[in-house]
């Protein structure tokens, strides 16, 4: 997981916006098998090793859902460490009932589900980078069955306990407005570098060639509307920075690209061209 590691820039931790706390919090600690750092009448924050929060969930009832064809959360993914945990967490899911889509990546093995609200996860693992086919400084990813008989055979005794200590943030999935505009931003302004493609629909952005800490889609639709303060779903994401000196310079960055960033005592938001908001924060 040095990809995860300084110098890079990865995305810890996602936000989210929830209607119905309880049954949200039910299916993170049942289902996902997170842990609960801290709790509030309100707010939850989740983690695996008990320190770094991937996740928040806050209750806001009267916020409205996301509509479904704009700009927002396309998934965020939790990366395992081992291969024997998605072996492991994929029984648990057969078992619990909770239905699950798959795919082979040829970078990772992943599978998906959607939370009650609707918001999709992806868990998958890494293969190693020596298996990863680049050209042109672009990796070849796809789009494959995932071979359930082959990773059914990585499954340990113990079975499934719940999220695994090592697991981390792997990577995080937006629908955008714009693909041009929101590349800019990301690559001109962030600092990443576009290490694959889709067509003219989507980009995969990475630092340090990893296969990608972040992807954009139009796969709502080119000028889908932009991502909304007052909607169900992922409030922000937190991007973070291998040094002060790094998220200064994304902050001049972006600042030269016309974009209004707060300054705050732990680092910065800033809004993308797609209205989904970024915090950045250095190590």
């Amino acid at each position: 997981m040095h990809f995860h590691q300084k110098p890079n820039t990865i995305v810890t931790e996602v936000q989210l916006n929830v209607q119905d706390f309880s049954k949200m919090k039910d299916f993170y600690t049942t289902i996902l098998g997170l842990k609960i750092i801290n709790e509030t009448p309100s707010t939850i924050a989740f983690t695996a090793d008990g320190q770094q929060v991937l996740l928040t969930l806050v209750a806001t009832p009267d916020f409205s859902p996301r509509p479904k064809r704009s700009a927002g959360m396309y998934h965020f993914a939790l990366l395992l460490p081992e291969r024997s945990d998605l072996a492991n967490f994929t029984a648990h899911l057969h078992q619990a009932g909770y239905p699950f889509a798959a795919a082979d990546h040829s970078v990772s093995e992943a599978l998906y589900l959607t939370d009650p609200e609707g918001n999709e996860i992806e868990i998958y693992i890494d293969r190693v980078p020596e298996e990863w086919t680049w050209q042109d400084e672009l990796v070849e990813m796809t789009i494959d069955p995932l071979n359930f008989n082959a990773l059914a055979q990585q499954q340990t005794a113990a079975g499934w306990q719940g999220i695994p200590t090592k697991t981390i943030m792997g990577h995080l999935h937006l629908y955008v407005s714009d693909l041009e505009q929101t590349k800019d931003f990301y690559t001109k302004g962030l600092g990443f570098d576009i290490v694959s493609r889709y067509a003219n629909q989507a980009l995969f952005l990475a630092t340090g060639q990893y296969h990608h800490h972040i992807a954009i889609n139009t796969w709502m639709g080119v000028g889908a509307p932009k991502s909304q303060p007052n909607q169900l779903g992922m409030a922000f994401y937190t991007l973070k920075y291998p040094d002060i000196t790094a998220l200064n310079q994304a902050i001049e960055h972006l600042e030269a690209l016309g974009h209004s960033v707060q300054k705050n005592e732990t680092g910065a938001t800033v809004t993308d061209p797609s209205g989904i908001r970024v915090q950045l924060v250095s190590a």
